[in-house]
């Protein structure tokens, strides 16, 4: 019984693992492609950076989304 908590507590982690890759990858293009903006046109960087943080903040919900799943299934 122990033992399969454990494999169950492990399989879990790395799956938090793995799942948290997809919003790193989403957070550093978002962020290339909002750097790219600004340079592009910077005139329009104000509002370039403010649709960036809310992309940001909507990404990052997924992993924080994903870590409190891991707790969960930890239980």
């Amino acid at each position: 019984m122990l033992l399969a908590e454990l494999s169950n507590k492990g399989v879990a982690a790395l799956t938090y693992g793995l799942a948290a890759i997809g919003p790193g990858v989403g957070i550093g293009y978002l962020v290339g492609q909002a750097v790219q903006a600004m340079a592009r046109q910077p005139e329009s960087a104000g509002m370039v950076r403010t649709t960036m943080f809310l992309g940001i903040a909507f990404v990052e919900a997924l992993a924080l989304i994903g870590f409190v799943v891991f707790f969960l299934a930890g239980n």
